[in-house]
């Protein structure tokens, strides 16, 4: 049930996007949504910065301009700009095999499975081997020890199958071989700190008194019974069990998993994605050039996904425009993902548009949600 008259959305946003704070409202007040932020940057300049609601289930503490929430996969974006920015450096080689850096990783049939099919979801290694639990997440030595001595799933580089919850951990053990830096270390040395953003892989203390508390979806609607147990699907889904409960535990927040555990808000994820839409600088701090740039719009993979069996296109650590599944994006030079829940940012570097939207009360479905598409349609229609 909503409450909307008492449901106030704060910010500021260009008189064109109007139309972007009522959908924002409608979605408040008719209680689909609980708590949310959604940022647009043209060319560096801030043109939306909305944020409304609660940042509790009990509606007792508001959604503040400074709130912080659990992102899910929106933080692989962060990821993977950070891969992209090792590449820019000459220290990684998207085409290079994966265990050139880290060796260990060549086991049980490993050894030819190259950085991009990490980066595309195409590497075959898309979850743990059973058995294997979500606190096991929380251990790094543990999780990319066993990633290094499983067989993948199936042929590498031939399909993708969505490295749900361990992509962060593949590619986060390539950052820490290369740099001598933890992930999240690097994130916030390399990415947040440069950037001024208020980004980070998991959480600090004294943040817990301002991140939002998440609301978990409702059960997938997925028949799993006629999926065979040995499938990518099944596998990736129980290895290990994801708990959208987790997110609001302190371990999780302490945790350094870059395919789940961001913590930011709508407006540091624009600005810091901005850099893929902005030619790779962001205000005098270059992380990219657009040769690097280029790279992810490289498509990898185009077919229905071997993990969430839904039409996919990915580019270099990014997804790519595919109208059947995300029909809120045209079919142009976009890349984005998004979180489990319907949290998103999206980039449009022919627009020098980036766009974010990041919330607490998850919706149904893994790629985008109604609420999504609907502030990513809102958007869309005021920039020419």
């Amino acid at each position: 049930m909503g409450n909307g008259a008492d449901i106030e959305v704060h910010g500021e946003a260009d008189s064109r996007f109007a139309g972007v704070r009522d959908a924002l409202s409608e979605q408040l007040a008719s209680g689909e949504e609980l708590g949310a932020a959604i940022a647009v940057d043209i060319d560096g300049d801030l043109v939306v910065d909305l944020w409304g609601g609660h940042r509790d289930a009990a509606r007792t503490l508001p959604w503040d301009r400074d709130t912080i929430v659990n992102v899910w996969s929106t933080t692989k974006e962060v990821t993977a700009l950070a891969v992209l920015m090792l590449v820019e450096r000459g220290l990684v080689d998207l085409y290079s095999p994966v265990a050139t850096y880290w060796p260990e990783f060549a086991q049980n049939g490993k050894e030819a499975i190259e950085v991009r099919h990490v980066m595309a979801h195409t590497s075959g290694v898309s979850g743990w081997d059973q058995p294997f639990t979500i606190t096991d997440m929380y251990d790094w030595d543990k999780s990319v020890g066993q990633l290094a001595r499983q067989a993948p799933w199936w042929e590498p580089g031939t399909a993708s199958g969505y490295h749900a919850q361990n992509q962060g951990h593949l590619l986060g053990e390539i950052v820490r071989r290369v740099t001598g830096k933890h992930l999240k270390q690097f994130v916030a040395d390399e990415i947040a700190g440069p950037l001024g953003v208020d980004l980070q892989i998991g959480a600090k203390p004294e943040d817990d008194d301002r991140i939002a508390e998440i609301i978990p979806p409702p059960p997938l609607d997925l028949d799993f019974s006629s999926v065979p147990a040995d499938s990518p699907m099944i596998r990736t889904f129980t290895g290990p069990v994801a708990s959208a409960n987790a997110a609001n535990s302190i371990a999780w927040r302490r945790a350094d998993m870059g395919a789940l555990n961001g913590h930011s808000n709508a407006r540091a994820l624009a600005r810091t994605l901005s850099a893929i839409s902005r030619g790779g600088s962001v205000d005098g701090v270059n992380l990219l050039s657009e040769k690097t740039i280029d790279h992810i719009f490289d498509e990898q993979a185009r077919g229905v996904d071997l993990v969430l069996g839904v039409p996919l296109r990915f580019g270099i650590g990014f997804g790519l425009p595919e109208p059947v599944t995300v029909p809120s994006l045209p079919d142009e030079r976009i890349c984005f993902w998004g979180g489990w829940g319907g949290s998103v940012t999206a980039m449009f570097p022919d627009r020098r548009l980036t766009i974010s939207y990041v919330m607490n009360k998850m919706g149904p479905g893994i790629i985008g949600s109604d609420r999504s598409d609907a502030y990513t349609r809102a958007i869309l229609a005021a920039v020419p």
